[in-house]
């Protein structure tokens, strides 16, 4: 159970990393774009591998993870454009 908070706890930070790194233009090479998405499919990964017995909360912070991972492509692509 504890490992399960600290595993939510990096998802909730990893997405609030990669949210403040869409809003803010990382620039040409984006590395800090990279590795919010690195950060946020090893938290993913992590997820997956955890039991699933959380009541729902595991596969919910795997979904919130998605959301993140495509925001953060999003950014990256809308830079890449712009």
């Amino acid at each position: 159970m504890r490992i399960t908070r600290r595993v939510l706890a990096v998802v909730w930070i990893s997405a609030a990393l990669a949210i403040g790194f869409v809003a803010g233009r990382a620039g040409a090479a984006q590395p800090h774009m990279q590795a919010a998405l690195d950060h946020l499919r090893a938290a993913r990964a992590e997820l997956q591998q955890a039991e699933h017995d959380k009541g729902g909360h595991r596969e919910k912070a795997i979904g919130l993870v998605d959301k993140a991972i495509k925001q953060v492509e999003r950014g990256v692509q809308y830079d890449q454009r712009h």
